[in-house]
Protein backbone atom coordinates (compact mmCIF):
# COMPACT_ATOMS: atom_id res chain seq x y z
CA UNK A 1 0.00 0.00 0.00
CA UNK A 2 2.77 2.44 0.92
CA UNK A 3 4.65 1.74 -2.33
CA UNK A 4 1.49 2.20 -4.38
CA UNK A 5 0.65 5.40 -2.54
CA UNK A 6 4.18 6.77 -3.09
CA UNK A 7 4.02 5.92 -6.78
CA UNK A 8 0.98 8.19 -7.17
CA UNK A 9 2.85 11.24 -5.89
CA UNK A 10 4.26 13.28 -8.81
CA UNK A 11 8.01 13.29 -8.79
CA UNK A 12 8.32 10.85 -5.88
CA UNK A 13 10.30 8.34 -7.93
CA UNK A 14 12.62 11.05 -9.21
CA UNK A 15 13.24 12.27 -5.65
CA UNK A 16 13.99 8.73 -4.50
CA UNK A 17 16.41 8.16 -7.38
CA UNK A 18 18.07 11.50 -6.73
CA UNK A 19 18.62 10.62 -3.07
CA UNK A 20 20.14 7.28 -4.06
CA UNK A 21 22.43 9.04 -6.53
CA UNK A 22 23.61 11.47 -3.85
CA UNK A 23 24.31 8.61 -1.45
CA UNK A 24 26.24 6.76 -4.17
CA UNK A 25 28.30 9.86 -4.97
CA UNK A 26 29.19 10.32 -1.28
CA UNK A 27 30.33 6.70 -1.14
CA UNK A 28 32.92 7.47 -3.82
CA UNK A 29 34.38 10.39 -1.87
CA UNK A 30 37.32 10.04 0.54
CA UNK A 31 35.69 9.42 3.90
CA UNK A 32 36.49 10.08 7.55
CA UNK A 33 34.57 8.17 10.22
CA UNK A 34 34.07 9.85 13.61
CA UNK A 35 33.03 7.58 16.51
CA UNK A 36 32.11 9.66 19.55
CA UNK A 37 29.43 8.99 22.17
CA UNK A 38 28.75 12.66 22.92
CA UNK A 39 26.41 14.14 20.33
CA UNK A 40 27.70 17.68 20.89
CA UNK A 41 31.37 16.70 20.60
CA UNK A 42 30.72 14.47 17.59
CA UNK A 43 28.75 17.14 15.74
CA UNK A 44 31.35 19.81 16.51
CA UNK A 45 34.19 17.67 15.18
CA UNK A 46 32.32 16.83 11.99
CA UNK A 47 31.33 20.46 11.34
CA UNK A 48 34.94 21.56 11.76
CA UNK A 49 36.20 18.86 9.41
CA UNK A 50 33.57 19.69 6.82
CA UNK A 51 34.94 23.24 6.68
CA UNK A 52 38.55 22.07 6.41
CA UNK A 53 38.07 19.14 4.03
CA UNK A 54 35.65 20.38 1.41
CA UNK A 55 34.46 17.61 -0.89
CA UNK A 56 35.08 14.83 1.63
CA UNK A 57 32.46 12.54 3.09
CA UNK A 58 31.97 12.26 6.87
CA UNK A 59 30.16 9.47 8.68
CA UNK A 60 29.58 9.97 12.39
CA UNK A 61 28.29 7.39 14.82
CA UNK A 62 27.88 6.80 18.54
CA UNK A 63 29.74 3.49 18.68
CA UNK A 64 31.44 0.82 16.59
CA UNK A 65 28.13 -1.06 16.54
CA UNK A 66 27.20 1.22 13.63
CA UNK A 67 30.40 0.58 11.64
CA UNK A 68 28.54 -1.28 8.91
CA UNK A 69 27.08 2.07 7.85
CA UNK A 70 30.49 2.93 6.43
CA UNK A 71 30.97 -0.30 4.48
CA UNK A 72 31.51 0.44 0.81
CA UNK A 73 32.81 3.94 1.48
CA UNK A 74 36.41 4.91 0.76
CA UNK A 75 37.38 5.25 4.41
CA UNK A 76 40.70 7.12 4.74
CA UNK A 77 40.73 7.58 8.53
CA UNK A 78 38.78 6.63 11.65
CA UNK A 79 38.68 8.86 14.73
CA UNK A 80 37.68 6.88 17.81
CA UNK A 81 36.80 8.41 21.17
CA UNK A 82 38.75 6.86 24.03
CA UNK A 83 35.84 7.88 26.28
CA UNK A 84 37.83 7.66 29.51
CA UNK A 85 38.73 4.02 28.97
CA UNK A 86 42.08 2.51 29.77
CA UNK A 87 44.25 1.40 26.87
CA UNK A 88 44.04 -2.16 28.14
CA UNK A 89 40.26 -2.16 28.48
CA UNK A 90 38.30 -4.94 26.82
CA UNK A 91 35.91 -2.37 25.39
CA UNK A 92 38.67 -0.51 23.54
CA UNK A 93 40.24 -3.72 22.24
CA UNK A 94 36.85 -4.85 20.97
CA UNK A 95 36.37 -1.51 19.19
CA UNK A 96 39.81 -1.72 17.57
CA UNK A 97 39.18 -5.30 16.49
CA UNK A 98 35.83 -4.35 14.94
CA UNK A 99 37.46 -1.50 13.02
CA UNK A 100 40.39 -3.64 11.83
CA UNK A 101 38.01 -6.34 10.62
CA UNK A 102 36.05 -3.96 8.42
CA UNK A 103 38.65 -1.33 7.49
CA UNK A 104 42.11 -2.93 7.81
CA UNK A 105 43.82 -0.23 5.74
CA UNK A 106 42.36 2.80 7.50
CA UNK A 107 44.59 4.50 10.10
CA UNK A 108 42.99 4.86 13.52
CA UNK A 109 43.33 7.97 15.67
CA UNK A 110 42.16 8.47 19.24
CA UNK A 111 40.15 11.38 20.58
CA UNK A 112 41.36 11.97 24.15
CA UNK A 113 40.25 13.95 27.15
CA UNK A 114 43.75 13.78 28.58
CA UNK A 115 47.40 14.34 27.64
CA UNK A 116 48.57 11.28 29.59
CA UNK A 117 51.87 10.18 28.04
CA UNK A 118 51.51 6.63 29.37
CA UNK A 119 48.28 6.21 27.41
CA UNK A 120 49.92 7.51 24.23
CA UNK A 121 52.97 5.25 24.59
CA UNK A 122 50.81 2.16 25.11
CA UNK A 123 48.48 3.05 22.25
CA UNK A 124 51.43 3.58 19.88
CA UNK A 125 52.40 -0.03 20.43
CA UNK A 126 48.88 -1.02 19.40
CA UNK A 127 49.25 0.73 16.06
CA UNK A 128 47.29 3.92 16.79
CA UNK A 129 48.44 6.61 14.37
CA UNK A 130 47.20 9.84 15.95
CA UNK A 131 46.28 11.37 19.30
CA UNK A 132 44.00 14.39 19.52
CA UNK A 133 43.27 15.72 23.00
CA UNK A 134 40.79 18.45 23.92
CA UNK A 135 43.73 20.69 24.90
CA UNK A 136 45.18 20.72 21.39
CA UNK A 137 44.90 23.96 19.36
CA UNK A 138 42.65 23.52 16.33
CA UNK A 139 45.32 24.48 13.78
CA UNK A 140 47.75 21.93 15.22
CA UNK A 141 45.06 19.26 15.31
CA UNK A 142 44.19 19.85 11.65
CA UNK A 143 47.87 19.75 10.68
CA UNK A 144 48.21 16.50 12.62
CA UNK A 145 45.21 15.07 10.83
CA UNK A 146 46.81 15.84 7.48
CA UNK A 147 49.98 14.16 8.68
CA UNK A 148 48.12 10.94 9.48
CA UNK A 149 46.32 11.06 6.12
CA UNK A 150 49.72 11.45 4.44
CA UNK A 151 51.01 8.31 6.14
CA UNK A 152 52.63 9.76 9.27
CA UNK A 153 52.01 9.45 13.02
CA UNK A 154 50.86 12.37 15.16
CA UNK A 155 51.51 12.26 18.92
CA UNK A 156 52.18 15.77 20.33
CA UNK A 157 51.82 14.45 23.89
CA UNK A 158 55.37 13.05 23.63
CA UNK A 159 56.99 16.34 22.63
CA UNK A 160 57.11 17.75 26.16
CA UNK A 161 58.99 14.70 27.34
CA UNK A 162 61.63 15.20 24.67
CA UNK A 163 61.90 18.95 25.17
CA UNK A 164 62.52 18.65 28.92
CA UNK A 165 65.05 15.86 28.50
CA UNK A 166 63.07 13.48 30.66
CA UNK A 167 63.83 9.83 29.96
CA UNK A 168 61.03 8.36 32.03
CA UNK A 169 59.11 7.21 28.96
CA UNK A 170 61.99 6.72 26.55
CA UNK A 171 61.95 2.88 26.61
CA UNK A 172 58.37 2.90 25.33
CA UNK A 173 59.20 5.15 22.37
CA UNK A 174 60.86 4.50 19.06
CA UNK A 175 63.54 6.60 17.36
CA UNK A 176 60.96 8.52 15.34
CA UNK A 177 59.24 9.79 18.48
CA UNK A 178 62.50 10.61 20.27
CA UNK A 179 63.64 12.97 17.54
CA UNK A 180 60.46 15.08 17.41
CA UNK A 181 61.52 17.78 19.84
CA UNK A 182 59.31 20.66 18.67
CA UNK A 183 55.64 20.87 17.79
CA UNK A 184 56.51 22.80 14.63
CA UNK A 185 58.18 19.72 13.21
CA UNK A 186 54.73 18.21 12.80
CA UNK A 187 53.63 21.31 10.96
CA UNK A 188 56.66 21.09 8.67
CA UNK A 189 55.81 17.50 7.82
CA UNK A 190 52.09 18.11 7.59
CA UNK A 191 52.09 21.39 5.69
CA UNK A 192 49.86 20.10 2.93
CA UNK A 193 46.38 21.05 1.83
CA UNK A 194 43.75 18.30 2.18
CA UNK A 195 43.94 17.61 -1.56
CA UNK A 196 47.74 17.50 -1.51
CA UNK A 197 47.54 15.02 1.36
CA UNK A 198 45.24 12.84 -0.76
CA UNK A 199 47.61 12.95 -3.72
CA UNK A 200 50.56 12.23 -1.45
CA UNK A 201 48.79 9.24 0.12
CA UNK A 202 48.15 7.76 -3.32
CA UNK A 203 51.72 8.51 -4.37
CA UNK A 204 53.03 6.59 -1.37
CA UNK A 205 50.98 3.61 -2.53
CA UNK A 206 52.90 3.68 -5.81
CA UNK A 207 50.04 4.99 -7.96
CA UNK A 208 50.81 6.67 -11.27
CA UNK A 209 49.53 10.16 -12.09
CA UNK A 210 46.83 8.63 -14.27
CA UNK A 211 45.64 6.31 -11.51
CA UNK A 212 45.71 9.14 -8.95
CA UNK A 213 43.67 11.33 -11.28
CA UNK A 214 41.08 8.58 -11.72
CA UNK A 215 40.81 7.76 -8.01
CA UNK A 216 40.53 11.38 -6.93
CA UNK A 217 38.42 12.51 -9.90
CA UNK A 218 41.03 15.04 -10.99
CA UNK A 219 42.55 15.94 -14.33
CA UNK A 220 46.10 14.85 -15.10
CA UNK A 221 47.14 18.51 -15.15
CA UNK A 222 45.73 19.09 -11.66
CA UNK A 223 47.57 16.04 -10.30
CA UNK A 224 50.83 17.35 -11.77
CA UNK A 225 50.18 20.75 -10.18
CA UNK A 226 49.63 19.18 -6.74
CA UNK A 227 52.79 17.09 -7.16
CA UNK A 228 54.78 20.20 -8.01
CA UNK A 229 53.51 21.89 -4.84
CA UNK A 230 54.37 18.81 -2.78
CA UNK A 231 57.87 18.60 -4.27
CA UNK A 232 58.45 22.27 -3.57
CA UNK A 233 57.35 21.91 0.07
CA UNK A 234 59.60 18.88 0.56
CA UNK A 235 62.39 20.33 -1.63
CA UNK A 236 62.35 17.15 -3.69
CA UNK A 237 63.26 16.72 -7.35
CA UNK A 238 61.02 13.78 -8.28
CA UNK A 239 58.32 11.38 -7.06
CA UNK A 240 60.76 8.90 -5.55
CA UNK A 241 62.52 11.63 -3.61
CA UNK A 242 59.16 12.94 -2.33
CA UNK A 243 58.38 9.60 -0.67
CA UNK A 244 61.94 9.18 0.61
CA UNK A 245 62.05 12.65 2.14
CA UNK A 246 58.65 12.32 3.79
CA UNK A 247 59.59 8.96 5.30
CA UNK A 248 62.90 10.32 6.63
CA UNK A 249 61.24 13.39 8.09
CA UNK A 250 58.39 11.38 9.62
CA UNK A 251 60.99 9.12 11.20
CA UNK A 252 62.89 12.12 12.51
CA UNK A 253 65.82 11.74 10.12
CA UNK A 254 67.94 14.67 8.99
CA UNK A 255 67.57 14.60 5.23
CA UNK A 256 69.79 17.00 3.37
CA UNK A 257 67.80 19.26 1.10
CA UNK A 258 69.39 20.42 -2.13
CA UNK A 259 70.90 23.88 -2.08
Amino acid sequence: MDRCWAATIPGSRQVSNSAKTRRHMRRNLPTIVVIQHSTLARTTVVKLLELEFAGWNFIDMISTESLDRALGAEVRLIALDLAGRGVGSTSLHNDLAAIAERFPEAPITLLLGTDDVDIVCQALKMGIRGFFSTSLPIDIALAGLRLVLAGGTFCPQLLGTVATGSNEHIPARNEAEKSLDERTQYLAIADFTPREAEVLAELQCGCSNKVIAGKLNLSGHTVKMHLQHIMRKLQAQNRTEVVARLVRRAEGGHDTSPN
